[in-house]
């Protein structure tokens, strides 16, 4: 697609942590309805990453007004197969730090994720 994953701030709010809360930033991928079961079957295996989906369908659901309009990211195309998917995304930092406004911050920018030379097989809990 050439584009960036879509991200959204969310109305779900994340676990308080100090002066760290705020709400989650969940990222969007449509996916082929019959594709569904099977996509949170292969992510719900990596809970030390993105784990599971933590929203299937409707966005206003989750507090998303306008899936063509990304808090982050790119806007892509759902399709009438399709359904959007969304997963706890690494910009939820970002999110909270708008609340607490640390003096000090670092980060990544999307879709530059931490990078490793542990196996897919060594996240795994099944």
């Amino acid at each position: 697609m050439g584009t960036n994953v879509s991200m959204y701030i969310t109305n779900i709010a994340t676990n308080p942590a100090g002066q760290f809360s705020g709400p989650m930033v969940v990222s969007m991928r449509p996916i082929k309805r019959d594709q569904i079961v099977r996509a949170v079957q292969v992510t719900s295996r990596f809970p030390a990453t993105h784990g599971a989906p933590v929203h299937i369908g409707d966005p206003a659901a989750i507090g998303i007004r306008d899936i063509a309009a990304p808090d982050f990211g790119d806007a892509v195309k759902i399709y009438p197969d399709e359904e959007p998917v969304f997963w706890a995304c690494g910009v939820t930092p970002q999110a909270v730090a708008l609340n607490c406004k640390p003096s000090l911050m670092m980060t990544h920018a999307p879709g530059m994720m931490f990078i490793t030379d542990q196996r897919d097989a060594e996240y795994a809990v099944l």
